[in-house]
């Protein structure tokens, strides 16, 4: 099991040769539960600059993930991961939701995210 950060989907959109791979094996494994928090959406969808090719590979992605919302459960613990640890709000929630799943959080920010010591990671 994975959550996928904002930052692993943005690799991937960007066709990094490092992410690419890993990402298209885990979302075509269907045996793999893939996690993304709707915290994650909404800044993928933020951009101001976000291409029509963009759009389409998010709209790709998203529909084969489970797209987990912030449940009082998660926003309790990304309150608590962001007092704690000095996260940014949505990095907070995107652990907290790699936590409340428990799955492993796939990113390229693994500096800040090791603060968290119960928190699984995998850099990409």
């Amino acid at each position: 099991m994975y959550t996928l950060d904002t930052n692993a989907i943005i690799y991937y959109q960007k066709r990094d040769p490092r992410v690419v791979p890993i990402l298209r094996e885990i979302l075509g494994n269907p045996i793999t539960t893939v996690y993304v928090s709707t915290v994650t959406e909404a800044e993928l969808f933020s951009y101001p600059n976000l291409s029509d090719e963009d759009k389409e590979t998010l709209d790709a992605i998203l529909p084969v993930v489970s797209l987990v919302p912030p449940i009082s459960q998660i926003a309790r613990l990304a309150g608590s991961i962001h007092a704690t640890h000095r996260l940014k709000l949505a990095d907070s929630f995107i652990a907290a939701t790699a936590l409340f799943t428990g799955s492993t959080l796939l990113t390229r920010n693994v500096r800040d995210f090791k603060k968290i010591p119960q928190l699984s990671l995998q850099a990409i």
